[in-house]
């Protein structure tokens, strides 16, 4: 089935279906009992597969629970780039989730911080421009173009002028690696209640930015305030600096707008869902008079 080095020796193959990443991906088992992750792109996929592929390996003397890279090459007479990965164990946490009890939540969500902090231990190349040029140079047209679409919601204003009073905040703000789209969505629990972090992708800023500017991802998906707090106070090993909050909030506004404009131009079938962001938002954080959101649960 695959010109893949060792392919003689995979027993079964079933195809996935999860993620929207365009790969097609499959689980393997092989003659001598190993599990695999294989993920098959288009040839025009290779550099960015490629430089994933060379970050995953960097990461993997942190053992993090996370599919180890095992092999990457071409395929299908050159039409194709594969990555072979080891198999993680476990169901959808975004499913699961919501059956644990509240102690449970926080539990996972304090394992999930700690591994984001290993995560973002991997520092950035220093040829990087200072981190407040990066956003701005790609957020800014998006978040201003906000107005544009003509859509009116209460209150998106004030997240507007809190993102342009605040943005100074990035200046010189340390970068690191990051994994691009660190929400529940991609991660997984085993029946130990062990969490795995999958789908590692190149996604903004060539997966190099500023550590927390990764919390943005908590709105993509519903609050599960017991497991979001938890993830914060696993990251900062207690309760975060002040610093933190605005930051959270800033890219919080920023992305809420962001969404928007992507759903008026691209899904329009997302654009409930994107205005519902900017009010919940807008409600966390008290029209941004609240330095904490509501949501938020010290242990």
């Amino acid at each position: 089935m695959f010109d893949i080095p060792g392919s003689d020796n995979f027993k079964n193959i079933l195809p996935l279906d999860k993620g929207y990443s365009g790969d097609k991906k499959y689980y393997i088992e092989t003659s001598d009992a190993r599990r695999l992750l294989l993920r098959v792109s288009d040839i025009k996929e290779y550099d960015r597969r490629k430089t994933m592929f060379e970050m995953m390996t960097q990461l993997a003397p942190l053992n993090l629970p996370m599919p180890q890279p095992l092999d990457f090459g071409t395929c299908d007479g050159g039409k194709s780039v594969y990555q072979l990965l080891s198999w993680c164990d476990g169901e959808d946490l975004e499913k699961i989730l919501p059956t644990l009890s509240e102690s449970e939540q926080y539990a996972v969500g304090l394992e999930f911080g700690r591994i984001l902090k290993k995560v973002h231990s991997l520092g950035a190349p220093d040829t990087l421009d200072d981190w407040f040029l990066r956003y701005t140079a790609q957020n800014d047209a998006r978040v201003n173009a906000f107005a544009k679409t003509g859509i009116e919601i209460e209150g998106s204003d004030v997240l507007l002028r809190y993102y342009t009073e605040n943005k100074g905040l990035l200046r010189n703000r340390p970068q690191c690696f990051q994994h691009g789209d660190s929400h529940i969505g991609n991660l997984l629990l085993d029946k130990q209640k062990k969490l795995s972090v999958i789908d590692w992708e190149i996604i903004s800023y060539e997966n190099y930015g500023d550590p927390w500017e990764e919390f943005n991802r908590i709105n993509h998906s519903e609050i599960v305030p017991h497991f979001h707090s938890a993830q914060i106070a696993g990251y900062f090993d207690g309760e975060p600096p002040e610093d933190f909050w605005k930051l959270l909030a800033l890219y919080l506004s920023a992305g809420a707008l962001m969404i928007v404009v992507w759903a008026h131009h691209l899904q329009p079938n997302e654009l409930e869902y994107a205005i519902q962001n900017v009010s919940n938002v807008l409600s966390w954080f008290d029209n941004m008079n609240a330095l904490v959101p509501s949501w938020y649960v010290r242990n």
